[in-house]
C-alpha cells in the first residue's frame, strides 16, 4: 500500500512493529495496513474506548433538543432516541470488522467500494467533519464547563482544552486507548449520580409534547442518529490493531454497546433535565448542572469537560487518518501527527467563531453530517454484500492497488446527498422542496440519500463505464 510517510514499505512494518503497544510513544502509522507483528490489544477495551467520548455535553444536548427544541414529549423522545441511536450503533459496530481484517482505517477499507481516487470524497468529508467540524463541537461544550467550573474567560477554557485533547491524538492510537480507559470508570459514575439526581428532580409530565414542532419525532430520531452514526467513518481506526484472529462478534459488539448505551442513557437524561425549571440566560452546561448540590455540579462540571477532551481525542485522530487515506502524497516530515496538529489548530479557529448561537449550529451540524453519512454507509454495506464471497487477500490488493476504480460508489453517494438534501432536508439555513411541502415529515434526507444512494449504486455496478479495473478485474460489477 502507498504510504504516507516517505519511506519504504519494509521501513514503515519496522516502524510499526517497534511502536507495538507503547503508550508514551508517537505513533508511526498513517493510512498504511498495521501488520501481524504489531497486532495487540483484546475487543473489551472497546467498550471503554467507545463509551468514554459520548460522556460529555454534547450527548446530553441531543436529548435536550428533543424536548427543550422540537416540543417532544418526555416518552416520545425517549423512543426516538432508541430508535436513532440504536440504527447509529449497529452500523458503527458492523464496520469495525474491517480493521482485526485487513488492519487499515475505516476509509482506506472503504475504498473497495469507492476506488482508490474516488474514495477521495468520503475520505475528505470524514476529514472536515471528524477534524475539524466535531472538534469545535466537543471544544465549546467542554470550554463552557470548564469556564462555569473556574470562572475563568470561556476563551482561555477553549485553549487550554484544545492543547490537551491535540496532544492525546497528537500521541496516537495506543494513549487513545489508555486515556478512554482510565477516564471511562471517573466519567461514568460521576454521570450515573448526576443522572440519578436530575431524573430524581424532573417532571416527565410536563413534556407532553402539545407544542411539537411538525416532524419532531423523526428529527430527533435522525438527531440521535446522526450523532451515533458520526462514529461509524471511525469503526476500524480503533479495531486494526487487533489479532486478525478476533472474534468477530465481539470487535462488533463492544463498540456497538459503547456508543448505545452511553449516548442512550445522557441523551434521556437530556430529555428529562429539559423539565427542571432553572433560571433564564444560563449558558447550557451551567443550566444543566444547576439542579446539583454544588459539590456534584462541579464534579459533573469537571466530567463534561474532560468527557468533550476524551471525544476530541478520537475525532482529531480520525480526522487525520481520513486525511492521509485520501491518497495525498505527502513529503515524508508531514506524517498523520502533524496533520492532527494542523486540524486540531483548524478546529480551534472554528470553535472560537461558535461560541455564540452555539446550540442552533450544533442543531444544525448534526442533521448534516447525516446528510453524506446515510449515502456512505449505503454504499459501503451493499459493497460488502457484493463482495461476500471474496477471500481476505483479493480484497486488500484492491486497497492497496492505486489503479483501482469503481466510480459507480462517489457517483452513488453523491447523487444521494444531493436529492436526499434537496427533496428532504429541514433545518434553519434551508428547507427541502418535499419538508416544505410536507413539514410533519421532518428531516429525512438521511434516510432518504441511505435509499437513493443504495438504488443507484446498484444499479450503476452494471453500468461498463464504470466498471472496476485494477485487480479485480475478474469481478463482476
Amino acid at each position: 500500500m502507498t504510504t504516507t510517510q516517505g519511506a519504504g514499505p519494509g521501513a514503515v512494518t519496522e516502524a510499526i512493529t517497534a511502536y507495538g503497544d507503547h503508550v508514551l510513544a508517537v505513533e508511526p502509522t498513517g493510512a498504511e495496513p498495521v501488520p501481524a507483528s504489531a497486532r495487540h490489544g483484546r475487543p473489551l477495551g472497546l467498550l471503554w474506548t467507545w463509551t468514554s467520548p459520548n460522556m460529555e455535553f454534547a450527548t446530553v444536548f441531543v436529548g435536550v433538543l428533543g424536548v427543550g427544541v422540537f416540543g417532544l414529549g418526555f416518552w416520545s423522545a425517549a423512543l426516538a432516541i432508541l430508535l436513532g441511536t440504536g440504527l447509529g450503533s449497529v452500523a458503527h459496530g458492523f464496520l469495525g470488522l474491517s480493521g482485526p481484517r485487513f488492519g487499515v482505517p475505516q476509509m482506506v477499507a472503504g475504498r473497495t467500494a469507492f476506488g482508490f481516487r474516488g474514495n477521495a470524497l468520503p475520505a475528505g468529508l470524514n476529514a472536515l467533519t471528524a477534524g475539524i467540524g466535531w472538534f469545535a463541537v466537543n471544544s465549546v461544550s467542554a470550554a463552557y464547563a470548564l469556564g462555569t467550573l473556574t470562572g475563568w474567560p470561556v476563551l482561555l477554557c477553549l485553549f487550554l482544552v484544545a492543547v490537551l485533547q491535540v496532544a492525546i491524538a497528537f500521541l496516537g492510537h495506543n494513549f487513545i486507548h489508555t486515556a478512554e480507559k482510565y477516564t471511562f470508570p471517573a466519567l461514568t459514575v460521576v454521570f450515573v449520580v448526576a443522572a440519578a439526581v436530575l431524573l430524581g428532580k424532573a417532571h416527565l409530565g410536563a413534556a407532553n409534547g402539545a407544542h411539537a414542532f411538525p416532524g419532531a419525532f423523526l428529527l430527533t430520531a435522525g438527531a440521535a442518529f446522526g450523532y451515533a452514526a458520526g462514529w461509524t467513518p471511525y469503526g476500524s481506526d480503533y479495531t486494526r490493531y487487533l489479532p486478525a484472529s478476533t472474534p468477530k462478534w465481539q470487535v462488533a459488539l463492544w463498540p456497538a454497546v459503547g456508543v448505545f448505551w452511553s449516548c442512550v442513557f445522557l441523551e434521556i437524561v437530556g430529555a428529562a433535565s429539559v423539565t427542571i425549571a432553572v433560571p433564564s440566560g444560563l449558558s447550557p452546561t451551567a443550566a444543566f448542572v444547576h439542579p446539583l448540590p454544588g459539590w456534584l455540579g462541579d464534579l459533573t462540571l469537571l466530567a463534561i469537560a474532560v468527557g468533550g477532551v476524551a471525544a476530541n481525542a478520537l475525532n482529531i485522530y480520525s480526522g487525520a487518518l481520513s486525511f492521509v487515506a485520501m491518497g495525498i502524497r505527502l513529503p515524508a516530515a508531514v506524517r498523520r501527527a502533524t496533520v492532527a496538529l494542523v486540524f486540531g489548530v483548524a478546529g480551534t479557529a472554528v470553535a472560537w467563531s461558535g461560541l455564540h448561537d452555539s446550540g442552533a449550529k450544533y442543531t444544525d451540524f448534526l442533521l448534516v453530517i447525516t446528510y453524506w453519512i446515510g449515502p456512505w454507509l449505503a454504499v459501503v454495506f451493499l459493497d460488502r454484500w457484493f463482495r461476500r464471497g471474496q477471500s481476505d487477500a483479493e480484497v486488500a490488493a484492491d486497497l492497496s492497488d492505486e489503479r483501482f476504480a469503481r466510480w459507480s460508489g462517489p457517483i452513488a453517494m453523491a447523487v444521494g446527498t444531493g436529492l436526499g438534501v434537496w427533496l428532504f432536508s429541514n433545518q434553519t439555513e434551508y428547507t427541502g422542496l418535499i419538508a416544505r411541502q410536507v413539514p410533519q415529515i421532518g428531516d429525512i434526507a438521511f434516510l432518504a440519500g441511505f435509499l437513493i444512494a443504495g438504488l443507484v449504486y446498484a444499479a450503476l455496478r452494471a453500468v461498463p463505464g464504470l466498471r472496476t479495473v485494477g485487480t479485480e478485474g475478474a469481478e463482476a460489477s
